[in-house]
């Protein structure tokens, strides 16, 4: 009797082994395919999430924390033409929200300038220019017609670090902003005006008008 079950342990040991096997391998296959459903879809939110986080950076209007920082370099300037600046411009945007239809957006330009030659024998200088503050009241959503927009008044602030870095007058006007977002890109344009309403009685009076198109492609 044990002569003849002898033979079969190993072969049920056998078919155990496989049996296990094919568990884990079962398992495996449904852990990976989970794993990959799971990196998938996470992979597709973070796509989601990097064109909405693209497309809020180029609104300046968005319901976004944002600090852009600007570089322009401007040469042959000055009566002589022989003046060169190049102006850094920080310009945090902060949003506020004042209800659920309404939000307000503060954007302010803080210029860091670097000049030389652009008045005879004026020399260079290298300071904080005068500081432009926008405040935007913007709809919580777009028109029906895809319309991102906000208005409101704009100030400028003598805060130049030099006399010739600034305009030693304050500013006020309106501003205004628009633009439509479709698919990858962004179209839209700023503008303001600013009058001098104060401040040196010496300096020349202001009354600029500023525009800034926008035309962005995200790939």
């Amino acid at each position: 009797m044990g002569s003849l079950l002898k033979p079969a342990f190993p072969q049920i040991a056998r078919r155990k082994r496989r049996f296990f096997r094919t568990i884990l391998l079962e398992v495996f296959v449904a852990l990976s395919a989970t794993c990959f459903s799971a990196m998938a879809a996470e992979s597709a939110a973070d796509a989601a999430g990097a064109e909405d986080l693209a497309k809020q950076l180029s609104n300046p209007i968005a319901s976004l924390i944002s600090f852009p920082i600007q570089f322009n370099y401007d040469h042959h300037i000055g009566p002589a033409g022989d003046g060169e600046r190049l102006t850094i411009n920080v310009q945090p945007v902060i949003p506020f929200s004042l209800n659920e239809n309404w939000n307000v957006i503060s954007r302010t330009i803080v210029p860091i300038v670097s000049q030389g030659d652009i008045f005879p024998s004026s020399g260079n200088q290298f300071g904080l220019g005068d500081v432009v503050q926008s405040v935007f009241f913007s709809p919580s959503a777009p028109t029906s017609s895809g319309i991102i927009w906000g208005a409101g008044p704009v100030l400028l602030l003598p805060t130049a670090t030099d006399d010739l870095l600034g305009t030693k007058k304050w500013g006020l006007g309106p501003t205004a902003v628009a633009l439509r977002q479709q698919g990858p890109w962004t179209i839209g344009g700023l503008i303001n005006h600013i009058w001098s309403v104060a401040g040196d009685d010496n300096r020349a009076d202001i009354s600029s008008t500023f525009i800034h198109y926008t035309t962005l492609f995200r790939s």
